[in-house]
């Protein structure tokens, strides 16, 4: 096309929302190419294909678009000296025209997941449940098959919104980004499915966001008691994200102790009125105001 298109991505996003993070995602392998397939021959003892071809690539990239992020992947065949990952990690931080600004994942050699990076990416679609002691990455797609489009997909094999938001919780609840992946097709066009998926759930965070972005963990991840309910916590505020909503308009939590000063209200609520709650032998009992007034369909 006789375009430079990441970097026209890059100058798009950098210009029109600059709250957004640009980042790149660079495969250390490159299956077909003749590089690679003769050191993959010689049991990767050799590295031609990185020094020759990875490496100069990454530098450029740092160099040419000074992404914040880069997503390293393809480096389950072969240990971390083979990519020469020490040495361009030590340039990154070291020297590059990023080095202050960048974060990296941990796919840069053979077993290293879960074990290096600003961030951990683990295995896909990780999502461990319990609170994490590193930051890390929930990397899944809406396709529950595919990274791709495929074009013989049926509707089961997507995630419904509800399984979308209650992964995005359990996610961010735990301490974890989520990455939601979508496969587009070879003209870049989205299928009418995923689109509607990132729709709702931009819908749901329009409404929900604060207990999303800027949050961090709680003392407690999710209710003991009631299933689906999973909190993070800003500043003196605490968020109980409900999944489900409760029987009779009755919600009761295990995990939270009530104060004089407590004050519970619903986010998406038009009437913003102060819920009633009580202590009841089990917990907090809280009551959930008319479904009529609530704009958040999930």
């Amino acid at each position: 096309p006789k375009r430079d298109l990441v970097g026209d991505l890059a100058r798009a996003i950098r210009k029109t929302t600059p709250h957004i993070h640009f980042g790149l995602y660079y495969s250390l392998a490159e299956w077909f190419n003749p590089l690679y397939l003769v050191d993959k021959a010689n049991n990767f003892q050799t590295n031609d294909y990185i020094t020759r071809k990875a490496m100069p690539d990454l530098i450029d990239m740092v160099n040419t678009y000074e992404p914040d992020v880069i997503w390293s992947d393809g480096e389950w065949h072969a240990d971390d000296w083979y990519f020469n990952s020490t040495l361009f990690l030590a340039w990154l931080f070291n020297e590059s025209p990023v080095k202050d600004t960048v974060v990296v994942n941990d796919r840069w050699g053979k077993g290293l997941s879960c074990k290096v990076g600003s961030y951990y990416s683990c295995k896909d679609r990780y999502n461990p449940g319990v609170l994490q002691s590193h930051k890390w990455e929930n990397v899944m797609t809406l396709d529950k098959i595919s990274w791709g489009y495929r074009r013989n997909s049926v509707l089961s094999e997507y995630l419904t919104i509800e399984e979308l938001l209650k992964t995005l919780v359990e996610t961010i609840s735990c301490g974890g980004n989520i990455l939601v992946n979508v496969g587009a097709t070879h003209d870049g066009m989205l299928p009418p499915l995923m689109e509607e998926r990132l729709l709702q759930m931009g819908e749901w965070l329009r409404i929900n966001g604060e207990a999303i972005y800027s949050s961090t963990p709680w003392v407690v991840q999710n209710d003991t008691l009631t299933r689906g309910v999973w909190f993070t916590s800003a500043g003196e505020s605490v968020y109980a994200i409900v999944l489900n909503w409760p029987k009779n308009g009755l919600l009761t939590l295990a995990t939270v102790k009530s104060s004089m000063d407590t004050v519970v209200t619903m986010l998406g609520d038009s009437t913003q009125q102060k819920l009633p709650t009580a202590e009841v032998p089990q917990g907090l009992q809280i009551n959930f105001p008319s479904r009529a007034d609530v704009s958040s369909q999930w």
